[in-house]
């Protein structure tokens, strides 16, 4: 029974299933809980590393960025084991990606908050995301978490030039036309890595 993963009963059922319907299924699916759910999930993130969290505002936005990332959010799906009760339509094969993931529990965080308010989407947040256990939280995908706080921040377009150098790749990551930070690896994707760190560095943790 899905309920006893998420360690939530629901009264409303029909939320409960609607936070489960991904698109490809049905009109009456996830979308509008998903816009709904990421923005308390934002909000009750923030609001728990405020109080709970005595880092600089840059290293909690970066804080913030991993527990609301889709890699994490993804992780935490697989841990409560809801793949059985997502409802897929035929077109996605059954294949359920990182992206839909998050939007699943974004959309069952709105649901817990429309079924019984906001202080059980907190206890849902803090028990399943895992967020007490702040001080250990790594993220090393530097390109993900940059992405997220500069979506979350700024209206730009973001892009990285990555070309071969004497030694290994040199990456520059450009907001609009502003080259923001440089990066190098052995590989490519090592140089997009390093250039996403120093970017996030330099632009929320300075």
């Amino acid at each position: 029974m899905i309920e006893n993963n998420l360690n939530f009963v629901f009264t409303d059922k029909s939320l409960l299933t609607r936070a489960l319907t991904h698109p490809s299924k049905s009109k009456n699916n996830y979308q509008r809980l998903e816009f709904l759910g990421d923005s308390i999930l934002n909000f009750l993130v923030g609001e728990y590393l405020f109080k709970n969290c005595d880092k600089q505002e840059g290293e909690l936005t970066v804080l913030r960025a991993h527990y609301v990332s889709e890699d994490h959010l993804s992780q935490c799906f697989d841990e409560m084991n809801l793949e059985e009760f997502v409802i897929l339509g035929k077109s996605l094969k059954g294949k359920i990606t990182t992206a839909i993931k998050g939007d699943i529990i974004e959309s069952i965080i709105a649901g817990i908050y429309l079924d019984a308010g906001i202080e059980k989407a907190r206890d849902f947040i803090i028990d399943k995301l895992h967020i007490a256990d702040f001080e250990n939280a790594e993220n090393d995908n530097f390109k993900s978490q940059l992405q997220e706080l500069v979506q979350a921040n700024f209206k730009c377009t973001m892009k990285y030039e990555t070309v071969k150098a004497e030694v290994g790749f040199e990456s520059k990551f450009y907001m609009d036309e502003d080259l923001i930070a440089t990066g190098y690896g052995n590989d490519k994707t090592k140089a997009e890595q390093n250039c996403a760190y120093v970017a996030i560095k330099k632009l929320f943790e300075e």
